[in-house]
């Protein structure tokens, strides 16, 4: 999944960096073959090293370092571009919060300045009422009241015409307060949050580290899961599924090998192996009994050096134990009196064959060398 998401990031950078719509397609497919190369490249870089081929594992390493280096700028810039985004809806959204929720409270507190008024039809009703006075008339609708009583009706009046004035004031108010209120609403209560990235706050108050470093190393922090996790994760989770195998044979150890040269192939019957079959009838070592069951004494044949070793290792396979190096092998195998010689620029075992083996076509080759 990492690697699939990885890919997708290199896919938009590589396609945003195309002038056609073929160039972009090219360069994302290129994206996307890197990725790939990225995921592999542990796997050859990892062989190439236990098998000791350092000018493969230097050039896969190079060319690793370059996928990898080529997908940290894509996923760096996708996150670092995906959390500006984020963080600067939300902080539109928080302003736009918070803007609406003055304007709430600035219309609560004009509604709390107004007098104490009832609703606009009760007042209008009485304003009504008023007019029907015979005040009203003789003080020719209160602009010229001359006596007490005109003067008093017509304050009455004016104060039931400033209540009216409140009460239709109140009225607006109130509609712009339940305007306000159904768009906050329809907002997501997310907007109520009051700093653009919660996540980076609240770390940054635990570390008392600046929140601008803090979102820097979160941004880094999924890049970096993203691109080691799809480059390394898939060789670490399968290195695992070689833990059943049985034990490798052993490499051969380098040995230095002293050149003998006999005077002649064939043996005198005084050279010829001291060990009989009937003293290896009752081995006393893994090297005897492998050269029991394996190994015939034969005037005219020899065997190499390294096929005896590969013979003797698969023999240890087969019977469950556990094969000495090369040069133990050769120094236990001298003891039991079997001598070697460089013939022909190979080291051979002389005077023994392998039992079931194809080595006897070696064995006639010496014989006709000598």
């Amino acid at each position: 999944m990492l690697l699939a998401v990885s890919a997708a990031m290199n896919w938009q950078f590589g396609y945003s960096l195309g002038k056609t719509q073929f160039d972009s397609h090219v360069f994302g497919a290129a994206s996307i073959a890197a990725d790939g190369l990225k995921a592999l490249l542990p796997f050859f870089i990892f062989a190439a090293w236990r098998n000791r081929n350092w000018s493969q594992a230097l050039g896969g390493a190079a060319l690793w370092a370059v996928c990898i280096l080529y997908a940290l700028t894509s996923a760096l810039g996708f996150a670092a571009l995906n959390r500006s985004d984020t963080t600067g809806g939300r902080t539109i959204q928080a302003e736009k919060y918070e803007d609406l929720r003055g304007q709430l409270h600035q219309i609560t507190q004009q509604q709390a300045w107004l007098d104490k008024h009832r609703s606009v039809g009760m007042v209008e009703a009485e304003i009504d009422a008023a007019k029907q006075n015979v005040r009203w008339t003789t003080s020719e609708a209160c602009v010229n009241a001359t006596v007490k009583e005109s003067r008093e009706f017509c304050e009455s009046y004016h104060k039931l015409q400033a209540e009216l004035a409140a009460a239709k004031k109140d009225d607006v108010l109130q509609k712009q307060a339940e305007e306000i209120r159904g768009k906050l609403g329809t907002m997501d209560g997310r907007a109520a949050v009051k700093v653009a990235d919660p996540q980076a706050a609240i770390i940054s108050t635990l570390s008392g580290l600046d929140i601008a470093h803090v979102e820097v190393a979160l941004t880094i922090l999924v890049t970096l899961l993203v691109e080691l996790g799809s480059s390394l994760g898939l060789y670490v989770s399968t290195s695992t599924w070689r833990i059943n195998e049985g034990p490798r044979r052993p490499l051969p150890e380098p040995v230095k090998v002293v050149e003998i040269i006999p005077p002649a192939y064939q043996l005198p019957q005084q050279h010829q192996p001291q060990q009989q079959p009937a003293q290896l009838g009752a081995p006393k070592s893994d090297i005897e009994a492998y050269f029991g069951d394996r190994i015939r004494q034969d005037d005219g044949a020899s065997v190499t050096a390294l096929a005896l070793y590969d013979n003797y290792c698969e023999w240890c396979e087969q019977s469950g134990r556990q094969p000495v190096g090369l040069p133990i092998f050769s120094r236990q195998l001298t003891d039991l009196g079997v001598q070697k010689a460089k013939i022909a620029g190979k080291i051979r075992y002389i005077g023994i064959r392998m039992t079931g083996s194809g080595d006897e076509e070696e064995g006639s080759e010496v014989a006709a060398i000598g």
